[in-house]
């Protein structure tokens, strides 16, 4: 598995997935600083990455289009910072390795992590 680290989070987010033995890049090494969510979200697909964000639109691009790639991680906490939720990002992608190699949605936030296989489907039950 290897990870694209969205603008959103600190370049030292790749750097200590990297420590933990998990490719990754972060978006600035890759592309345009500015470039939309969608293109990243195309360069994932395209490269077979999962994509690390802190962004909520990246899990809407996924519901939008019923995608079933590229998996994304998004952490939702407060601080951000690897020193803070880095360790538990670590074991998430661990425990979910062969799920987000097929495609999913992995939510991680301090109390509890989630995740969702691609593509998304909502139900109204």
């Amino acid at each position: 598995m290897k990870l694209i680290v969205d603008m959103n989070l600190s370049p030292r987010w790749a750097g200590w997935l990297v420590n933990a033995g998990i490719e990754a890049a972060h978006w600035s090494e890759l592309g345009a600083n500015n470039a939309p969510d969608s293109e990243i979200m195309t360069y994932a697909s395209l490269n077979d990455y999962v994509v690390l964000t802190h962004d909520l639109d990246f899990s809407a691009i996924l519901a939008a289009t019923h995608g079933k790639k590229p998996s994304v991680v998004q952490i939702r906490a407060d601080d951000v910072s690897p020193d803070v939720i880095g360790l538990q990002v670590i074991a998430a992608l661990g425990q979910m390795v062969s799920e987000l190699e097929a495609g999913a949605l992995l939510t991680i936030d301090p109390n509890r992590t989630r995740m969702r296989l691609l593509p998304l489907t909502w139900s109204l039950d």
